[in-house]
């Protein structure tokens, strides 16, 4: 199993020293974060994509291309890639780079954003923004999969002719997840090209969350990609940690309480309880988190933010410490004592994806997608699959 951490890139107030740091401040310490995690010996680094303040992480290709260069071991990725208010051409043609240059050391989580503003700054519509997701994703699979792609939809001009370049490595596509919290249309989207879910649960229950997996899981064997138990599936969770319980929760308090994100409404005891979110011993945390698989099945990656709400970088290295040193060989222990034969220790990783490819008879620079037993019809074109969802998303309640 794959443990790590992402960042959502706020630029907080410590608010024990009134301390902001400044843009170019905030970048610099991602980057040490991320070079802390490799060394470490995480699996994994991700960071969000946001384009307003106070978030700093607008170009995620940019960081993760100069992180190829300072890291060794570790997976690069994002969380999220925005495929509603990003062209897939670029998207394509940004990411297949940074799969060259890392030699395939990555792979990339799509998702809606959760900032409104955002569609209406890259002339997109927020009403339209399921249907852009839709589409948008079967464009960008075809500009991965086809050398020469011509395409026609509602939201772009169309393409005549067109080779995207750099193609991807070895011909196969970067692994994909998609990332959602709600939309139980981005669950059956990952279900249906066979790719990860990943379900950043910081703010929910794990009611929501154990539903939200279920239903992926259900379409993944529907779509004839393997047993449910074999969906790939990755999800989020925040915790904060000292030697005992005492301590973390004294130091992580007035940080908690500030943070603009969950700051001034439920008291930390309330967020706690009701979310993944948690203060304690390393050995509170390595409990929580080890009886989630009893809600969502045996999981392939579990992502943790903890450069948040203004904590002071020396403070975030020393928890990327503990996660290393504590709580991951407890936690990958536990895990793995209990997975079934036949599911998947951890997500496809490059090598995986070109076995796979060879497998199915594929060669370089041809389409693998045969590979994932879907029958050429775009997502948005599968009225069944369109159907369920609006099914489903009615149970959902949405």
């Amino acid at each position: 199993m794959e443990f790590g951490i992402f960042t959502v890139s706020d630029q907080t107030t410590d608010p024990t020293t009134g301390d902001t740091p400044t843009d170019a401040q905030r970048v610099k310490d991602i980057l040490a974060i991320a070079q802390h995690a490799d060394q470490a010996g995480l699996d994994v680094f991700a960071t969000g994509e946001h384009h307003n303040p106070p978030f700093v992480a607008s170009s995620p290709t940019t960081m993760l291309g100069y992180l190829v260069g300072t890291t060794k071991n570790i997976t690069l990725s994002t969380s999220t890639t925005l495929i509603t208010t990003n062209d897939p051409v670029k998207i394509a043609e940004d990411y297949a780079m940074l799969q060259v240059i890392s030699d395939g050391r990555m792979d990339l989580m799509m998702g809606r954003g959760n900032t409104g503003p955002v569609y209406p700054w890259f002339g997109k519509d927020i009403r339209q923004g399921i249907n852009l997701a839709i589409e948008n994703y079967a464009l960008l699979r075809r500009l991965w999969d086809e050398e020469v792609v011509d395409w026609q939809g509602k939201f772009r001009t169309p393409l005549q002719g067109f080779t995207s370049t750099p193609r991807p490595l070895d011909g196969v596509a970067p692994f994909v997840w998609h990332g959602s919290i709600r939309s139980p249309e981005i669950a059956e989207q990952a279900a249906y090209y066979g790719d990860g879910f990943f379900h950043n649960n910081i703010f929910w229950p794990m009611s929501h969350t154990k539903r939200m997996v279920a239903y992926y899981r259900q379409r993944f064997e529907h779509y004839g990609h393997g047993a449910a138990n074999q969906a790939i599936v990755g999800l989020g969770g925040q915790f904060f940690a000292r030697k005992n319980s005492q301590d973390a929760k004294r130091e992580f308090r007035p940080y908690f309480d500030n943070a603009p994100v969950y700051g001034h409404g439920p008291t930390m005891e309330e967020f706690t309880e009701q979310t993944p979110l948690t203060v304690g011993s390393p050995q509170e945390i390595i409990d929580r988190y080890a009886a989630m698989r009893e809600d969502v099945g045996d999981y392939q990656r579990q992502l943790f933010l903890i450069d948040h709400a203004g904590l002071p970088l020396k403070t975030v290295l020393e928890q990327i410490d503990i996660l290393a040193e504590e709580i991951v060989p407890a936690l990958r222990a536990e895990f793995e004592s209990k997975r079934p034969a036949g599911v998947p220790s951890n997500p496809p990783n490059h090598a995986d994806l070109v076995a796979k490819a060879r497998a199915a008879g594929k060669v370089q620079g041809e389409a693998v997608a045969a590979a994932d037993h879907w029958t050429g019809k775009t997502a948005e074109d599968d009225t069944e699959a369109a159907d369920a969802v609006t099914q489903k998303g009615a149970a959902f309640g949405l």
